[in-house]
């Protein structure tokens, strides 16, 4: 039976990988990541190591974010808040800045997934799960997403 340290040290760059795709973010991947492991340590205890379920923990995470930033914006007005400061992008290489640009504007589905299918290792199975729609619209959003992305990135070269 695997630990939890293990199955943490295991799955920590793959989540957060995901994660960070999915927000454009250091910071608010690295605290969701740490969170999600948490959460998933505490309602499920040692015993119910799950991948699916840690990225389903961690994708709820995101949505929680972006809910309570909603929520913030109507309360104070519409102030932006920009996806990757200063400091962050000086420590980002400039291709995958490219790629992080060209993911956020794709629609949020396709970020999502397209982002665990990157990140995660998990099946185009397993994903359906996660997300909650059917394998084979799995397949297509993924090919989609890839697609927009490519097309993204070759038109911003020119």
């Amino acid at each position: 039976m695997e630990t939890y340290g293990s199955f943490y040290r295991r799955h920590k760059d793959k989540l957060f990988g995901y994660l960070m795709r999915l927000t454009g973010d250091y910071q608010l991947a690295s605290d969701i990541m740490q969170e999600s492991f948490t959460r998933m340590l505490e309602h499920y205890g040692p015993e119910s190591l799950n991948v699916r379920l840690l990225f389903t923990i961690a994708r709820n995470g995101v949505f929680d974010d972006v809910r309570k930033k909603a929520h913030r914006k109507e309360q104070i007005g519409d102030i932006e808040e920009p996806s990757i400061d200063l400091e962050q992008q000086l420590l980002v290489r400039e291709e995958y800045k490219k790629v992080m640009a060209a993911m956020q504007r794709l629609e949020e589905t396709e970020r999502d997934i397209l982002a665990l299918i990157v990140s995660s290792n998990l099946t185009y199975r397993d994903i359906a799960e996660v997300t909650g729609i059917s394998e084979a619209n799995v397949k297509v959003k993924v090919h989609r997403a890839r697609v927009k992305i490519k097309k993204m990135l070759t038109m911003g070269e020119k």
